[in-house]
């Protein structure tokens, strides 16, 4: 330790703890050390008590005590004499029996309960029935007891005198049981103790002196700062954590990913959070019986129920490729397709409900648009699962296109996100075909994030597209957990303050 580096660093009201501890022999309450160092309030002292306390010079050491005081009930009773005594001495003035209609001479309706129960427990008397009357009887302890101040009565007349003293818990046991007689609270107090560092520092010498501890334009532009010293700043010192004000993780994540996509040259369209079956199912060719359609998987509203399809032209080729295959080389899926089915109303249960709009009302190629957007799912709430979440939806519509297009485009974007290693696995979809899942390694684990494919003719033939289109759809939130190293999906959306403010800007 540089013992003269740390005494120029070391501010007035530091230097004056030390010296008024080394008077006080090396140990304080903060209120001594006011009292006799030249602070005018504690807050002084607690402060430069902290800052020694963080450089070792001294400590500061916390207790609790517990005091008592007399409640209300227990001044009447120091005034009146605890009921169980007054009841005591009716018993031993009337040779030791008393009938419990006689207390009313001396106790108080409310009062008399409360008497018996205490002289049985105190066993200053016992209850008899005598010629069908209750009476009360003195114990022998009772007659001990008559002439002499019990212990309840000690304590009341030693709080009236002592309020907030410290007793014996088990002695006021009895009176603590009993409401509004005693009071207890507790009472923190603490001191400040000088460290084998501080008396090291006070032998080496403190010197109180007038000193510019902050820089400001006075003291330049009146010269001072040539007259006094200049206390030293330790850059090492602790300081408290200032966090400004900035966006969500989860938002910066997605102004991340959409910069990603127009710095590729994709164009951004959005839609509505309600849309028909027709859009989001029928156009897409999941047939009406698709387990996605119950109840458990989407959720369907009650006003609007139902919408009014205007694309008649369109409902009937969806209709006929489901059914048949259409004008494509399908099959289709065989069964009567319901057009009541198709305007039922939903909450999106995924964003290519926008893409699949914007290529109907474009079917001219090339287009490269991508959406960012919540959808909606029946899905019980658990670490990996949400009810709502948001999808990162693409489409590539060009002439010629192919697979390996599709793959480097997500090379391109994960790598882009942080990620280096990414696989690609065969999968089914209802409407693309081929399809793919893929994969990153994260922590030396293979993660999926999303699927991708081509879109099936039986999905753009019948809105006129003629050329093929690669489409892929990515969960945000799989993606957010990974780069933010979270375990729970619901982290995200718990507003834990110091985890947001911790979080990196880049």
């Amino acid at each position: 330790m540089d013992i003269d580096k740390v005494v120029k660093e070391l501010s007035q009201n530091e230097k004056k703890v030390l010296l008024t501890l080394e008077k006080l022999g090396g140990k304080a309450s903060p209120k001594d050390v006011l009292e006799n160092g030249e602070f005018r309030q504690e807050v002084e002292v607690m402060n430069a008590a902290s800052w020694l306390q963080s450089k070792k010079l001294a400590k500061i050491e916390g207790s609790i005590k517990t005091v008592y005081s007399l409640g209300k009930e227990g001044k009447r009773f120091l005034e009146k004499n605890l009921p169980e005594k007054r009841a005591l001495q009716l018993i031993s003035n009337k040779n030791g029996k008393v009938s419990l209609k006689n207390l009313s001479d001396v106790l108080e309706k409310n009062e008399i309960p409360v008497a018996i129960g205490w002289l049985k427990r105190k066993g200053w008397a016992n209850i008899k029935k005598v010629d069908g009357e209750t009476v009360l009887e003195i114990t022998d302890k009772g007659i001990e007891s008559v002439e002499i101040e019990s212990e309840d009565e000690k304590i009341l007349k030693y709080l009236n005198k002592n309020p907030n003293t410290e007793l014996d818990k088990d002695k006021n046991r009895m009176l603590l049981s009993r409401k509004h007689v005693i009071g207890e609270k507790e009472i923190i107090s603490s001191s400040i103790i000088l460290t084998e560092k501080g008396k090291e520092i006070l032998q080496k010498g403190v010197e109180v002196k007038d000193e510019i501890s902050q820089i400001t334009s006075t003291v330049i532009k009146n010269g001072e700062w040539k007259r006094k010293n200049i206390r030293p700043y330790d850059i090492h010192a602790f300081a408290p954590a200032k966090y400004g004000g900035k966006a969500h993780p989860l938002v910066d994540l997605i102004h991340k990913i959409r910069q990603i996509f127009l710095e590729m040259g994709f164009q951004e369209v959005k839609g509505d959070f309600v849309e028909s079956c027709f859009w989001n199912m029928d156009v897409l060719f999941i047939p009406q019986d698709h387990p996605a359609r119950e109840m458990q998987d989407t959720l369907y509203c009650k006003n609007p129920s139902n919408f009014d399809i205007k694309e008649k032209d369109l409902i009937e080729r969806i209709a006929d490729v489901h059914e048949n295959g259409g004008v494509t080389s399908s099959t289709g899926w065989n069964y009567n397709f319901s057009k009541d089915e198709g305007r039922r109303a939903l909450l999106r249960t995924h964003t290519t409900v926008n893409t699949i709009r914007y290529l109907y009302n474009n079917p001219e190629p090339p287009s490269k648009i991508f959406s960012i957007g919540q959808v909606f799912r029946k899905e019980n709430i658990d670490s990996t699962h949400l009810p709502e979440f948001y999808q990162i939806e693409g489409i590539v519509h060009e002439e010629d296109t192919n697979f390996r297009q599709l793959i480097g485009i997500l090379k391109e974007f994960y790598k882009r996100m942080g990620f280096e290693q990414i696989r690609f696995r065969p999968a089914y979809f209802p409407y693309t075909e081929p399809s793919m899942e893929v994969d990153v390694l994260w922590n030396n684990e293979w993660m999926e994030l999303g699927g991708s494919g081509i879109f099936r003719p039986e999905v753009t033939e019948p809105i006129g597209i003629k050329s093929p289109v690669l489409a892929w759809g990515l969960g945000l939130e799989r993606l957010a957990m990974l780069r933010f190293g979270l375990a729970d999906i619901r982290e995200l959306y718990i507003s834990d303050m110091d985890w947001l403010r911790k979080q990196s800007l880049i």
